[in-house]
């Protein structure tokens, strides 16, 4: 008979692509008092946070709120709410999560239109000009900002503006960047973006912040067929999320991870945008200079590497595995993998967040050293 006791997990320094470091704050909100989904006090925290993650997006949105899934969900979440069977997507990918875009086109209906670049590279904005000049009926056009995958930096401003000119709509996966680099919703024109909750938000995983536009809520109530999940049809969802006064029932939301959520976004409010970007570009500049000291070289040009997120080469002779297994086991230390094309070739160290701080990248520089050496 088996024997079952209490989980108690290690301490670990979470600094792979995600989940990030939790700040104790955080998870001190989680432990609070349950209250029902409809209580008058919870619908108030439902309009802070609302207000919260319209600050930490820079929109004024109305149709801004936490998907109650991780972010995958909240991928799906603007795919099935914008694309109808038959529409054309123009696909922007440069990794693994622009591929999954495309997935969602497909189970969608819709037919994605491919505009490729090799990992660790930019999305080339000629190529995507051409896709939309070679497919003026084209009714969107998606792409990542922050691509996990390689810790590269798209031109969300430059993509959405050629969104615009072509009379498409965007699709923007901000899952890495929200809370780490600039997110302008409404400065870049996104009409939908996502986000999750346990990266630069440093939030506990499990929620997935979106926004919405006018113009893409206008759409999502004049589609001619209906969303194709009915957990995560907007047209449902805004009954329970619109702001103030009465709310209708739609699901029973994850109130304590809100509370998580609720209390990492105020956090980031103290803290300040600008001065929360910053502090991640510093924690970078600090990482490379002591990763160049141990000879390790980064797989991303200076110019679009992502500070939050940076993929590093594996040095010659280095076993990916056991370097990992060891800082796991040794120094209690996490670290990311190559995912697809860079596997075995970089890896990938996390700076999110509450994790983005000097104690954790002296310790990481420190126990790469031993375990490279």
């Amino acid at each position: 008979m088996a024997t079952h006791s209490t989980f108690i997990p290690p301490e670990r320094t979470l600094m792979g692509p995600g989940p990030s470091d939790v700040s104790p704050r955080v998870l001190n909100a989680m432990a609070r008092p349950t209250l029902g989904h409809l209580d008058p006090l919870f619908i108030q925290l439902m309009d802070d946070i609302k207000s919260l993650l319209q600050y930490a997006f820079k929109t004024r949105n109305s149709l801004t709120m936490p998907v109650s899934a991780p972010g995958s969900a909240g991928m799906e979440a603007c795919f099935v709410n914008l694309v109808e069977p038959g529409d054309k997507v123009i696909v922007c990918i440069n990794g693994v999560f622009g591929q999954r875009m495309v997935e969602n086109v497909i189970r969608c209906g819709g037919e994605a239109i491919k505009v490729e670049d090799a990992w660790g590279q930019q999305t080339n904005l000629n190529k995507v000009e051409d896709a939309l000049k070679a497919h003026p009926d084209a009714r969107i056009v998606a792409f990542v900002h922050a691509e996990t995958s390689t810790g590269v930096r798209n031109d969300a401003a430059a993509l959405c503006q050629l969104a615009r000119q072509y009379d498409c709509l965007s699709i923007v996966d901000a899952v890495t960047s929200l809370g780490g680099i600039e997110v302008d919703v409404d400065g870049w024109g996104i009409d939908a973006v996502y986000s999750g909750s346990q990266k630069c938000l440093s939030c506990v995983p499990g929620l997935s912040p979106v926004s919405f536009s006018p113009r893409a809520v206008e759409f999502i109530q004049q589609r001619q067929s209906p969303v194709q999940s009915w957990f995560l049809d907007m047209n449902l969802i805004v009954g329970y999320w619109g702001q103030g006064g009465k709310r209708a029932y739609h699901h029973t939301a994850p109130v304590n991870s809100l509370y998580a959520l609720h209390e990492s976004l105020l956090m980031l409010h103290e803290e300040g945008l600008e001065q929360a970007w910053q502090r991640h570009q510093q924690g970078h500049v600090k990482l490379r200079d002591g990763l160049a000291a141990l000879g390790m070289q980064f797989a991303v040009d200076e110019a679009y590497r992502l500070p939050q997120l940076n993929a590093v080469c594996i040095p010659q002779g280095v076993d990916d595995g056991a370097a990992r297994a060891r800082l796991l086991n040794d120094f209690n230390l996490e670290i990311g993998a190559g995912l697809g094309a860079l596997a075995g070739k970089v890896w990938r160290i996390g700076l999110m967040g509450y994790a983005c701080k000097d104690r954790n990248i002296d310790h990481c520089i420190a126990s790469l050293g031993k375990v490279v050496r």
